[in-house]
């Protein structure tokens, strides 16, 4: 009774989710923040794990792949803050280019003063996988917590580029 009541949740804001395990509803909403233009999300699976956001179907009738969702942790496990590992929801589209962070869980002392605000998550949208991801170049600290804000950056920029290299198409290199 609560799947049916969760599916015409969904249908009703648009969303349908692929058969098999979908994921819960938390996620979703995490989701459809990092692919508003998502009509469909996959379960979590494949190697190394991540979620598929699809948009309208196109020519052939096939939902079109917007891109990729994945969890630092499962990456990047040995990855830590100043107090342990930043568990960080990323979404990146099929080029390399973060569609955005979300920080879910983390143990900082100081994270009011670090990866809780807003201005650490947002910096990451647009930003392309092929960047430095180097606290004070392309990452701006945003706090006084430069132990915490390099290693989540770190784990940004590696979960990334590992999730790119398994399960992206490299760019035509210019000719």
């Amino acid at each position: 009774m609560r799947a049916v009541a969760v599916a015409l949740a969904l249908v009703s804001v648009g969303l349908t989710v692929i058969l098999g395990q979908a994921p819960d509803a938390a996620l979703r909403l995490q989701l459809t923040k990092l692919f508003p233009d998502a009509e469909s999300f996959s379960p979590k699976g494949g190697t190394p794990p991540h979620v598929k956001a699809f948009g309208p179907a196109g020519a052939d009738k096939q939902p079109q792949l917007l891109g990729l969702a994945y969890w630092t942790t499962e990456l990047e496990p040995l990855e830590r803050g100043y107090d342990g590992p930043i568990k960080m929801l990323v979404g990146m589209d099929t080029k390399g280019v973060l569609r955005g962070v979300i920080v879910t869980e983390h143990r900082e002392p100081y994270g009011d003063f670090s990866v809780d605000r807003p201005e650490f998550a947002a910096q990451f949208k647009n930003k392309n996988i092929r960047d430095s991801f180097r606290v004070g170049a392309d990452i701006d600290a945003v706090s006084r917590a430069t132990i915490t804000v390099t290693s989540a950056s770190r784990a940004v920029r590696n979960s990334s580029r590992r999730i790119a290299r398994a399960l992206l198409t490299p760019p035509e290199p210019p000719r």
